[in-house]
């Protein structure tokens, strides 16, 4: 019987395969045009992501730091047991380095505030540009979206060029305070100082605020002006009309926002590799490889880095699907 199904099977597919290149029905057709427009995804996916995941997964499981040998579970335990260790009542009485757990902390906390000044600048700036006549929006909307297009690096000497001891803006500060440029610096710091630390924010912002904005403006798109002019001429307020009529609305594409922006700053690495004024995850990958050549350790991170952010997405989009089906 099991291998009568299995005839059965071979023989469907077979013939499916057959009709994708010689279709006779107009669904057989249907069914090619859907495989060749997804050929380029799906080799997009193969030599883009599954090969070098798979070869990263290999790497951490490596003996060796030179070639794909072995198997051992040593840079997993080394991780695991860090963040455990920085962990504060259930990691006291571990001898673990919690270089780690430092590391996961501080990616999650500045990925996290980053994130929702970022989303609440987009909602406001997304909100003027939908709902009010700005002169030259065209102008305004290409200024905004400059940002995206430049890598994270450029971010960085751009605060550098406003913050740092010779720069515009710690100058102006210090003129007129009477204050030392070299103690009200942004950068120059030592690392994981306050001033260190807010000019990674401003470099954080920078990146983000506009890819937040854009997200937003499309749920902007699909608000029902109607009633939001009919909250007015019942006598709301503006204040009002957005936080009971608006809001609720954009409330879906603010969540989804808010996961896009926050996968965000959790991979700028850029901006952190010239500031270095925090260790978050990014950065600890670069130490792991220019500094250690600790391969496995530095996979077996980004193996874990993988796996919370496909599984914090997942959750995220069935949040927001729940929420826009409700």
């Amino acid at each position: 019987m099991a291998t009568s199904d299995s005839w059965a099977l071979f023989g469907r597919l077979r013939t499916g395969a057959t009709r994708l290149f010689v279709p006779i029905t107009e669904a057989d057709r249907k069914r090619r045009r859907i495989a060749v427009l997804a050929l380029p995804f799906l080799l997009l996916a193969v030599f883009g992501a599954f090969v070098p995941l798979y070869q990263l997964v290999r790497m951490s499981v490596s003996e060796s730091n030179f070639a794909l040998q072995g198997f051992q579970l040593g840079s997993y335990e080394v991780i695991v047991t860090s963040v455990v260790a920085y962990l504060p009542v259930i990691g006291s009485g571990m001898e673990a380095n919690p270089v780690y757990g430092l590391v996961v902390w501080n990616s999650l906390w500045f990925g996290a505030l980053t994130t929702v000044v970022s989303v609440a600048f987009g909602v406001a700036i997304a909100h003027g540009l939908e709902k009010y006549d700005l002169p030259r929006e065209g102008l305004l909307v290409t200024l905004i979206s400059f940002p995206i297009s430049l890598p994270g690096i450029v971010a960085a000497f751009m605060i550098i060029l406003w913050f740092s001891q010779t720069g515009v803006i710690t100058n102006i500060v210090a003129w007129l305070t009477g204050a030392s440029p070299i103690r009200i610096a942004l950068t120059g710091q030592v690392s994981g100082s306050f001033l260190a630390v807010l000019g990674l924010f401003f470099g954080y912002l920078y990146s983000m605020i506009p890819r937040a904005t854009f997200l937003l403006r499309g749920s902007y798109a699909e608000v029902n002006t109607d009633a939001e002019e009919a909250a007015r001429a019942l006598g709301a307020t503006p204040l009002q009309t957005f936080r009971y009529v608006t809001l609720p609305q954009i409330r879906p594409g603010i969540v989804g926002a808010l996961i896009l922006t926050f996968r965000t700053a959790l991979a700028i690495f850029g901006t952190v590799l010239v500031l270095k004024a925090l260790s978050v995850i990014t950065f600890r990958f670069d130490q792991e490889i220019q500094v250690g050549f600790n391969l496995a350790n530095a996979s077996a991170l980004a193996v874990l880095f993988f796996v919370f952010t496909v599984l914090f997405t997942f959750l995220g989009l069935r949040y927001t699907s729940a929420e826009v089906t409700e």
